[in-house]
């Protein structure tokens, strides 16, 4: 089996003050989670369920689009400074999941 070529991802440090950013979003969206699915259980009103559901969508395309732009920063931006285009090829990639 050939050996996997080695990603951006696997050699790149995320600085401790993003990775505590990232955490802390992730913790919150998590809390929303929870909330709405209490919500569900005790059966309130449809409406305001998918006003917290919308709420956690946008939390979740926030923290995305946080890391798209690391990975455009670092990854892409180093590859494309050697001439490899791979990162750019990944990140569309990525935004096309994201976007649809």
């Amino acid at each position: 089996m050939a050996k996997e070529k080695r990603r951006c991802w696997q050699d790149k440090v995320r600085p401790e003050e993003e990775r505590k950013d990232l955490k802390h979003r992730l913790n919150r969206i998590e809390g929303q989670v929870r909330g709405i699915q209490k919500m569900v259980e005790e059966d309130i009103f449809c409406p305001d369920i998918v006003v917290q559901i919308a709420a956690v969508t946008s939390a979740l395309n926030s923290v995305s689009r946080q890391l798209i732009l690391s990975h455009l920063d670092h990854c892409v931006w180093n590859d494309l400074k050697t001439g490899k285009k791979e990162a750019a090829d990944e990140i569309i990639r990525a935004f096309n999941k994201l976007s649809g």
